[in-house]
């Protein structure tokens, strides 16, 4: 049968686009669903910028009459700018697994971004690094984390015979905190302590935490300058970033660093929310708010989302500094485990610090990459 093709255009349209995967992995224990609140308000352009400065583009695909697949595709001007590459980009890709409808849904994108003059093409790849990256490739059979994609292994064959071949890859870790911090760190956290210039930021309540949001939004824009698929936000931005995660922010695993009260390194994870968020689908209301509330405060593992050090002050034991105080705090609410985000595969020093600690890859994820011809 012909594979019927729609471009996302109307309200209904982009309901059946959103509500999709969870047709798909609505009996896979494995999937997290997202917050479909955060999922209606990244299609919304009066909520995400990043609709308004860039070019996308949004298909459903239909076999039989019935809904088949989905997929996004993004041009990201200032990114390809930044990189003088002239790159299109697929994300939110999701099919039955069936190659016809996976090489319809592939195709348009590629036509697409070759109508916009694009050179290549990668993904499964978003706006930038801080949304969903990559198809999962290793670890199906582990619960996924909070902002990490989740696909069936089939998602592989799909790509990989439409000519998309390996772009880079990301590691997730699974960390063990120890019973006690170990030596090594505990000798570099009192050397770096002995400054009194240094001090970590004592947060009691989120109150508290909001004079910091945009200093280390403003942090992250430093710190992630040449990471890959990364771009420095504007104001409007980092405060939507903010918005999206203060919800499930905890202070306890909130660390910011100071030099002379200006900040200079953060670490931010979050307590694991996902039996909840699959209890709810993804639904925050009428219920599912109290229960990611409740999720939060009686998980025993975190997820790490994200961190970064002044380049002036990289090196000087400051990682470890935060590092010491983010165990400390999993031994006060007895958390067993940290889940990394994910980490590029050529990031060796981190990944270092990682297996240094007794962690383990659990999952790897691939961004694809395939120059599109002329034809």
């Amino acid at each position: 049968m012909p594979i019927e093709l729609k471009q996302v255009q109307s309200r209904n349209d982009l309901g059946k686009f959103i509500r999709f995967p969870f047709l798909i992995y609505k009996n896979n224990p494995y999937w997290l669903p997202p917050i479909f609140f955060d999922e209606k308000n990244f299609h919304n352009p009066k909520k995400n910028k990043a609709l308004r400065t860039n070019d996308t583009i949004m298909y459903l695909a239909y076999k039989n009459g019935k809904i088949a697949g989905r997929i996004m595709g993004i041009i990201h001007h200032l990114n390809n700018d930044h990189t003088g590459i002239k790159r299109a980009r697929f994300f939110k890709f999701d099919c039955i697994n069936d190659q016809q409808v996976a090489h319809a849904l592939i195709n348009a994108i590629e036509d697409w971004g070759k109508s916009k003059g694009m050179d290549e093409i990668i993904g499964p790849f978003g706006f930038s690094d801080k949304d969903p990256q990559g198809l999962l490739i290793n670890g199906f059979d582990i619960r996924a984390a909070i902002v990490a994609p989740y696909n069936d292994p089939y998602y592989i064959d799909l790509v990989e015979k439409e000519g998309y071949t390996k772009e880079v890859d990301l590691f997730e870790y699974k960390i063990p905190v120890p019973d006690k911090i170990p030596d090594f760190y505990q000798r570099i956290y009192e050397r770096v302590s002995r400054n009194k210039d240094i001090q970590c930021v004592q947060l009691r309540n989120k109150k508290e935490l909001r004079p910091y949001i945009m200093p280390v939004m403003r942090l992250i824009n430093e710190t992630f300058r040449d990471i890959y698929g990364s771009y420095e936000l504007d104001e409007e931005e980092m405060q939507k970033f903010a918005d999206d995660y203060m919800m499930i922010l905890d202070v306890d695993f909130t660390i910011i660093i100071t030099d002379k009260g200006v900040p200079i390194s953060f670490f931010i994870a979050v307590p694991d929310v996902g039996p909840a968020l699959q209890k709810t689908g993804g639904k925050l209301f009428p219920f599912g708010f109290l229960r990611i509330m409740k999720e939060m405060k009686r998980t025993d593992f975190i997820v790490l989302m994200i961190g970064g050090i002044r380049a002036s002050h990289q090196g000087t034991g400051i990682d470890v500094m935060m590092g010491v105080k983010m165990l400390e705090a999993c031994a006060r609410r007895g958390i067993k485990q940290i889940h990394s985000h994910l980490e590029l595969e050529e990031n060796h020093k981190i990944r270092g610090e990682m297996e240094k600690m007794g962690g383990k890859v659990c999952k790897v994820h691939r961004v694809y990459r395939k120059t599109l011809g002329l034809g």
